[in-house]
């Protein structure tokens, strides 16, 4: 891994958590929450500024941040003080939520935001997606989509994003044509002519092997259909919007399975990435162009948004899950409780992070 790709990601990495961190500090203000430190990182401070009654600052540590919300975690001073009129715990429970809300919500805006700019610009995307607009489509290509770990592309070095060029055996260049020739080989070594991002065209000897597609000989590879498609302001808010719904769910969806898995005892960990890995995937899009990279952001924002929402302590959806509790019995937890479940939430939180990041060594490691 490079200086450049961990730079790249250490940035991803703040913008994304000053906006998340931004939703919960717009929020508060609007509700007269009193605002005292809006940090990205985590301890000892790189510098600090304080502006009004708020002090803000990037602390050495880069994974998280947090703005600190006076009586979020109550103590006699934010429940009785002086200044506790303008305390968290003491603002309607409907605040509280939206407060506690407002970062996910942010995240997602933000996802919506990037595919907006991203459509607007000019993306390379699935032809078959977007019929409607098949009149605005340039540049057709076929582009592999996927590779399988262990296949034969894989170790003849073909990765996602490669533009299929041909196949030396074949004038055929479409999909169909590409599968033909693959398994018209037999087992016997072929060519693959593709380009990479700006590069010239490369040479890749693969041979393919059976019992990768049932009753075909193939190489491990998904392929597309793609083009180049710009739309018209509107319309790329209109198509960014339900683009963002839909991964929304499929991010849900996906962290629900595993969640599930992990109870009957079979979490697929492989699926798992910490800091490492995302700043691979990070690095991987930017060397695709400035496109990939701001929509890698967008799908990191929306994960970021869909995992805080987990009624874990320590996570938003933890926090908000308490202001419900309170509603329905009418009374306040005690502070010393929610505080003590929050800090060991935390905890879990960093042994899990420390835990998915060794992982990732291991495999940097062991290839």
């Amino acid at each position: 891994m490079t200086i450049g790709t961990i730079l790249i990601f250490l940035a991803v990495l703040a913008v994304l958590i000053f906006v998340h961190e931004l939703g919960h500090f717009m929020a508060a203000r609007a509700f007269g929450i009193r605002v005292d430190a809006f940090k990205i990182g985590f301890g000892p401070k790189v510098f600090s500024w304080k502006r009004g009654e708020t002090e803000y600052g990037i602390n050495w540590i880069p994974f998280g941040g947090y703005v600190k919300i006076f009586g979020e975690n109550p103590d006699e001073e934010s429940t009785t003080g002086s200044d506790s009129s303008r305390s968290f715990v003491n603002k309607p429970r409907w605040q509280q939520a939206i407060v506690l809300a407002a970062g996910v919500l942010m995240n997602f805006i933000f996802a919506w935001i990037l595919y907006t700019g991203v459509f607007t610009a000019g993306v390379t995307a699935a032809t078959n997606g977007f019929e409607q607009y098949a009149s605005l489509f340039t540049n057709p290509r076929i582009m592999v989509s996927s590779v399988l770990p262990g296949s034969p592309a894989e170790k003849a070095g073909l990765m996602t994003g490669d533009i299929l060029e041909g196949i030396a055996s074949s004038t055929d260049a479409t999909i169909t044509g590409f599968q033909n020739a693959i398994n018209a080989s037999e087992g016997h070594p072929i060519i693959v002519v593709y380009t990479r991002g700006k590069q010239v065209l490369s040479n890749a000897l693969i041979t393919p092997a059976a019992g990768i597609v049932e009753g075909k000989y193939a190489i491990g590879i998904s392929m597309d259909e793609v083009a180049d498609l710009r739309l018209p302001f509107l319309t790329a808010a209109k198509e960014g919007f339900f683009y963002t719904i839909g991964l929304i769910k499929e991010t849900a969806v996906g962290l629900y399975t595993f969640i599930a898995d992990a109870f009957r005892g079979s979490p697929n960990f492989s699926e798992v990435s910490g800091p490492i890995g995302i700043a691979g995937i990070v690095g991987n899009a930017a060397t695709l162009g400035f496109t990939y990279l701001l929509m890698v952001t967008a799908i990191i924002s929306i994960n970021l948004g869909v995992v805080n929402l987990l009624p874990f302590p320590a996570l938003d959806g933890g926090r908000i899950l308490f202001v419900l509790i309170e509603g329905v019995i009418r009374r306040r937890i005690p502070a010393t409780f929610t505080n003590t479940v929050n800090a060991i939430g935390f905890a879990l939180l960093m042994i899990l992070m420390v835990a998915v990041t060794w992982k990732d060594v291991a495999k940097l490691i062991h290839g």
